[in-house]
């Protein structure tokens, strides 16, 4: 797909950028390799290709978001500097 310098200088306008005559050439050729490129990769057949956010396999580092009880109620409220045997007690705030 071709671009002209006229259509660069367009989208320059719209986007507030001063262009020289040299750059406008410049951009419309890069601009028109670039779509080529992106008509090539629109012939493939990706019917069979299953959708992915990326072409490797990341695997985390972190533990898996489970809840799981570590500690009975007991032994939390064993810490706490006042409580009444199933909650924390707390000064008022307001």
């Amino acid at each position: 797909m071709k671009i002209s310098p006229e259509e660069v200088a367009k989208v320059a306008s719209l986007s507030r950028l001063d262009l020289s005559q040299d750059k406008l050439e410049l951009f419309a050729g890069q601009l028109g390799d670039i779509l080529d490129h992106m008509d090539k990769l629109g012939e493939l057949d990706t019917d069979a290709v299953e959708p992915m956010y990326s072409p490797v396999t990341h695997t985390t580092v972190l533990r898996k978001d489970e809840a799981r009880k570590d500690y009975t109620r007991q032994e939390v409220l064993s810490n706490a500097p006042e409580q009444d045997g199933q909650f924390f007690i707390v000064p008022r705030i307001v």
